[in-house]
């Protein structure tokens, strides 16, 4: 029977380009994993256990991602020491930026309050071989003004279930987006990069599974004029019957920002 529990919050950040994703999976290398082994390295023989504030899929990486870590009848004294040799130890594609004590009340799920997604992409031209964990390169042409205007559709409350891959039963359909605009990519830049980029920024408390991805892929679709105006307006209905199966890739998604009440 363990006497105490201590809770912290964890910000961290990582490149998610050689993971299969945040979630712990036997035979593939992921973040959870990653952290999860590092930690059994740096704490020994305290018990402990990790949540994260969510899910990222393969290849999907993070500026702005948290975990909650639970010790187990031991606290960390310092703060300052246990974060440098939490980095010491980790891969350099995984960072520790932040550790902060919480208390027993704190829900890392329920007390998300916004989380800020960022697509980044190119287009018109073939990238340099170095952009493909940052950028979706789209050698086509674009319509990029039509897929901006597009863009301000999915803002509000909506039926999402055409932006899904297999939908389970009593998933929560209808979600919320605050904020949903293409605009010039001023996230990254690297001398790599093509001299122009977008990044398409969206918020919400909370998104299903490949739910922005299938954002992105409809709105490149109606860039390659596969899709029109008025079927995005349609896929966005409780009775839509449009069907749309472009996943964009992950390696072009990234958590920007994670906020918390």
């Amino acid at each position: 029977m363990h006497k105490k529990r201590y809770y912290y919050l964890v910000r961290i950040q990582y490149l998610g380009f050689r993971f299969s994703g945040w979630q712990k999976q036997p035979q593939h290398k992921t973040v959870e994993g990653m952290l999860s082994k590092t930690l059994k390295f740096i704490l020994q023989d305290t018990k402990f256990k990790i949540l994260g504030a969510g899910r990222t899929d393969a290849k999907v990486s993070a500026l702005d991602m948290a975990f909650e870590l639970f010790l187990f009848d031991k606290s960390i004294e310092d703060k300052d020491n246990f974060m440098a040799e939490f980095n010491r130890n980790l891969p350099s594609d995984i960072r520790v930026l932040g550790l902060e004590e919480v208390n027993k009340e704190f829900n890392i799920i329920k007390d998300s309050r916004n989380k800020e997604y960022v697509y980044l992409f190119s287009f018109g031209e073939k990238n340099h071989p170095y952009c493909a964990p940052f950028l979706t390169n789209i050698v086509d042409d674009l319509n990029i003004d039509l897929m901006k205007k597009c863009a301000e559709k999915f803002v509000g409350t909506h039926n999402f279930s055409a932006f899904t891959a297999r939908l389970k039963p009593n998933t929560q359909v209808v979600r919320t987006i605050d904020a949903c605009e293409i605009k010039e990519n001023a996230i990254l830049k690297a001398n790599f990069f093509p001299e122009t980029s977008y990044a398409l920024h969206i918020t919400g408390a909370g998104f299903m599974r490949y739910q922005i991805r299938m954002i992105m892929g409809a709105l490149i679709q109606l860039g390659k004029g596969d899709l029109l105006e008025s079927d995005i307006e349609e896929a966005l209905k409780n009775n839509n019957t449009t069907a749309l199966s472009y996943v964009a890739p992950g390696s072009g998604l990234m958590l920007n920002n994670l906020d918390f009440k």
